[in-house]
């Protein structure tokens, strides 16, 4: 019967640095993203319609999304928008009632 063989303690041998390669420079903590906020939103049946439309669009052009990534990209490109283009595309929604809608 055969033993398993050792783990392995030592780290290989690192080349030295060269005089040329300058002073080290510590690495950069990896970039860690935002921590996520929960919320809730009210949409007219329209607006929800356009979530199943705008996610087929987006799958038959090879990209899965999901509702919320729908809404920050919706974000994204408003916030490209002029302030007179923001002003007139908000005029444009609906406005509904906030809150749950009473069963």
């Amino acid at each position: 019967m055969s033993t398993p063989a050792k783990r392995r303690t030592q780290k290989p041998d690192s080349p030295e640095p060269s005089a040329t390669s300058g002073p080290a420079t510590a690495k950069k903590p990896p970039t860690r993203s935002t921590r996520p906020v929960r919320d809730s939103f009210t949409f007219p049946e329209s607006d929800y319609a356009l979530f199943a439309l705008l996610k087929k669009r987006a799958l038959s052009g090879g990209c899965e999304i999901k509702k919320s990534e729908l809404i920050r990209a919706g974000l994204t490109l408003l916030n490209t928008l002029s302030d007179t283009a923001l002003i007139d595309a908000l005029n444009k929604i609906e406005r509904v009632k906030t809150g749950r809608p009473k069963k």
